[in-house]
């Protein structure tokens, strides 16, 4: 089996409320953009990928295409652990393409994807919900339709104000006390003094985790942040790919890692990251890019093979307005089911493509 075609598609979908307007302290939306990849092969399969477009502008997709095609034509899907070492490309493309060779391989063979990352270790995989910066009263009121739609854990963004993802958290417990496990991310918006006083002044909260409140590097800077609070610290833009954890082990620099396929490069990488934490007895959480069925059937896969991955993981999904698949992922009280079809499991709707295609992302 060999790629005999490859073409990179800009997609662009609305998000609804409650998701939308899902605000960050960087900027505030109602969309995703994202690319996605089709290959071709010579024996007529057809495998399909997905990665983040997200706020990267400007976004050059014909290049995209240009220097997919001028690599990836006349490979073997097969060959991954090659692809990885000799591709030039950035994370997120090599990430959409490495995800389509996935989905041609489990064509390939009739079996879905998690049969080929080792089999079923869990039925389902559980959901954080995730929601931007909100005012106190308005995290409660959230937090409460979180709580009434299943959910066990919420991770809100932050970064804006120290005193409003204060009175975000206190909104959270007031209204649904325990029930939802929180997480709070800044996106390194503070200081390392800035993040120490405020993770000091949540501890009354517990938190799940303080998620990437600093810069992503020094690492000893996160250890240091370690010590001065109980309230445990994450890192998502510390990590990219398995180097990056093993740094991380080796500072001792966060009690929880969020790989992204886009960030670490595709699949195998986030497998490898999950062999990692789990010789490390430390949890991984995928994160979540505002994603489509494409990746959000890839961390399914992922999640449900592999052991480490035992937290509710990021999910904006329920947000969408529609997608590109012929049928939407269910959630059922806060939970999804690995798709059961071969590859990634999940069947594009070439007219939802058609539609949703943009050269002009918002």
């Amino acid at each position: 089996m060999r790629i005999n075609e490859c073409q990179v598609l800009l997609i662009e979908i609305s998000q609804t409320k409650p998701l939308a307007p899902y605000r960050s302290h960087i900027r505030t939306s109602d969309w995703t953009t994202k690319a996605i990849v089709r290959l071709g092969t010579d024996n007529g399969l057809i495998g399909w990928g997905e990665h983040n477009q997200n706020f990267l502008s400007p976004i050059d997709i014909e290049k995209q295409n240009r220097d997919a095609r001028e690599f990836i034509i006349g490979w073997d899907p097969y060959e991954l652990e090659t692809f990885h070492l000799n591709n030039p490309f950035e994370p997120r493309l090599r990430c959409g393409i490495e995800m389509a060779m996935w989905d041609l391989i489990g064509k390939d063979n009739a079996q879905p994807l998690y049969k080929l990352l080792g089999g079923k270790v869990r039925e389902r995989v559980e959901l954080a919900a995730c929601m931007g910066i909100q005012s106190y009263e308005r995290a409660g009121e959230m937090a409460r339709w979180y709580v009434e739609q299943g959910y066990t854990a919420l991770k809100t963004k932050a970064g804006s104000d120290a005193d409003e993802d204060f009175e975000m958290a206190r909104g959270v417990r007031d209204a649904v006390g325990d029930k939802l496990k929180l997480r709070i991310d800044p996106n390194r918006a503070y200081s390392n003094e800035e993040a120490a006083e405020l993770a000091i002044r949540l501890e009354p909260y517990e938190l799940e985790y303080f998620e990437q409140p600093i810069m992503a590097n020094p690492l000893s800077d996160a250890k240091w942040l370690r010590d001065q609070t109980t309230t445990p610290i994450a890192l998502n833009e510390s990590v990219e790919g398995p180097e990056s954890v093993i740094k991380i082990l080796e500072a001792d620099a966060a009690e929880f890692i969020l790989p992204d396929t886009h960030t670490a490069g595709g699949i195998l990488p986030c497998v490898k990251i999950g062999h990692l934490a789990e010789a490390a007895e430390i949890p991984v959480i995928m994160h979540c890019g505002h994603d489509l069925g494409l990746k959000t059937a890839a961390m399914l896969h992922i999640c449900s093979a592999m052991p480490a991955y035992n937290l509710p993981n990021d999910c904006t999904y329920y947000g969408l307005s529609d997608d590109i698949l012929e049928n939407m992922l269910p959630i059922t009280e806060g939970t999804m089911q690995v798709p059961e079809l071969p590859g990634l499991g999940v069947v594009i709707d070439e007219e939802k493509l058609k539609k949703y295609e943009t050269s002009n992302p918002s």
